[in-house]
């Protein structure tokens, strides 16, 4: 039951930042640390969507479990 309630916290927080620039740092396995820059576009009921500011035509999304888990760290900007 708790765990709910801080996902649900975790989307909110993410959800207010919308349209806002983000750093992302996730985990992509293998000790590898990928560093990302983009803008929040989207959040949707299990994921969000950032997209790139070095590709306007790549977006990458992440669940907000990974949030949780660290596996995603986000920075706004």
């Amino acid at each position: 039951m708790k765990d709910h309630s801080v996902l649900a916290t975790i989307k909110q927080d993410i959800a207010n930042h919308l349209g806002q620039k983000v750093t992302l740092k996730a985990n992509a396995g293998r000790r590898k640390i990928v560093v990302n820059e983009g803008i929040l576009e989207n959040v949707y009921s299990s994921i969000f969507v950032v997209r790139l500011v070095n590709d306007n035509k790549t977006a990458v999304t992440y669940s907000y479990s990974d949030v949780l888990t660290k596996t995603v760290q986000l920075v706004f900007v």
